[in-house]
């Protein structure tokens, strides 16, 4: 069905003439013509209308599914063939298309998320981590929800209320906007990056940015990023080797399990190095700095690498306050209040680096007080490097100890 509640694809008449079942939203049931005397279900709970659409199936009586858009699009095509049901899928144009061809703009980039019917936060963070996403929205989960947490974050969205039908209505405003006022169900949401040129003008709508390259099978940010991780330190603007070696580095991203839809936060991070490759895989990332000239480095080095971190000055703890909740967090610098205030705050994985073995015993104690079950590497290195004559010679590097808490 579009959007309007008609049946678009030319086949749909001859389907519902021979239906002895047609199963559908009410509004979607009045819309159609069925044969005279044909049985109908009107959809609340499915698993009634699952029941009733395998028995057809079994008696060999055609059977009809309305569903509105592309069904195959988080849609109840998943659930009619986990039935075990075999489909014949007439789709429309889906709301996500439509919401992106209302924009005038193109989505071959885009990520398409749903907060329908399950924890919003992996769509949000999937807005917070990528330059375009389409979120199908949920009551509770929608655009006030969202804008309010993007904010830190340079995005515009374009909302799209009832999307053919004649109370249509496309806005295109801030996170800040969208979260002060209440929209339509339903409605789709599209998150877009604002480039960094956009005009700062308090209030104002940024320009649009520009379009996200074509997602392809090799630049997916769930898979591995093209250029690796542990990457060396070569990659990243630093001072004074202030920065996770590519050996620590290596471990402590994959304690950290970052990937989209989840919320890393890198907790005196430096160059940013660690939240820059988890952003590389996927995940949304605030790192939080208290050096202004280490600020500076972090956001170069986001953008040398064309991910989005949300970088905040200030000291930790102090400046943990008010961010949204991590799904893992990195500790690289601070002390034993830093990590207090980390564990406090319960994210799933706590991963610290600490250099000076006497720091390593009240860590893990303090990561086991507040409910954490601790293991901990001591890792040392040694890289080839080159001596005279053209041998080579093995040059130790700094032994650190990582610690990785989960929650008991």
């Amino acid at each position: 069905m579009d959007a309007a509640g008609a049946p678009p694809h030319p086949a749909a008449a001859p389907a519902l003439a021979c239906a002895g079942l047609v199963v559908g939203a009410a509004r979607h049931l009045a819309a159609v013509t069925l044969p005279a005397g044909c049985p109908t279900v009107t959809l609340g709970p499915l698993a009634p209308a699952l029941d009733r659409l395998v028995a057809a199936v079994a008696a060999g009586t055609p059977a009809v599914v309305l569903a509105s858009g592309d069904p195959g699009l988080f849609g109840i095509v998943r659930r009619l063939r986990a039935a075990g049901l075999p489909l014949r899928v007439l789709p429309a144009v889906s709301s996500v298309a439509a919401a992106f061809a209302r924009a005038g703009l193109p989505w071959d980039g885009a990520a398409v998320v749903t907060a329908h019917g399950r924890d919003p936060r992996p769509a949000l963070n999937a807005c917070r981590a990528l330059p375009a996403v389409a979120v199908l929205t949920a009551p509770g989960a929608g655009a006030a929800e969202i804008g309010a947490g993007l904010a830190g974050w340079s995005r515009r969205l374009v909302i799209a209320e009832h999307l053919g039908t004649d109370d249509e209505r496309i806005t295109e405003t801030t996170p800040e906007a969208a979260a002060r006022r209440g929209w339509a169900d339903p409605h789709v949401l599209l998150s877009l990056a604002v480039p960094a040129t956009a005009d700062p003008v308090p209030g104002a709508v940024p320009r649009a940015a520009a379009p996200a390259a074509g997602m392809r099978a090799d630049n997916q940010p769930a898979a591995a990023p093209a250029g690796g991780w542990a990457l060396p330190e070569s990659a990243y603007a630093h001072r004074d080797s202030m920065i996770t070696k590519s050996e620590v580095r290596a471990l402590a991203v994959a304690r950290l399990c970052p990937r989209l839809g989840r919320l890393v936060w890198d907790v005196g991070a430096g160059s940013g190095a660690v939240g820059v490759e988890c952003a590389l895989l996927g995940a949304a990332v605030i790192a939080v700095e208290r050096d202004p000239g280490a600020v500076e480095l972090i956001r170069a080095n986001a953008a040398r690498h064309a991910v989005d971190v949300r970088v905040v000055p200030g000291r930790a703890p102090g400046a943990l306050a008010g961010l949204p909740e991590p799904d893992a967090v990195f500790v690289g610098g601070g002390g034993l209040d830093v990590l207090t205030a980390v564990a406090n705050r319960r994210p799933g994985r706590v991963v610290v680096t600490l250099a000076a073995l006497d720091r390593v015993a009240p860590a893990v104690r303090l990561l086991r007080d507040t409910g954490y079950t601790v293991q901990g590497v001591q890792l040392s290195a040694a890289r080839l490097a080159d001596l005279p004559g053209g041998s080579v010679r093995l040059a130790a590097t700094n032994p650190v100890v990582v610690l990785t808490g989960e929650p008991s």
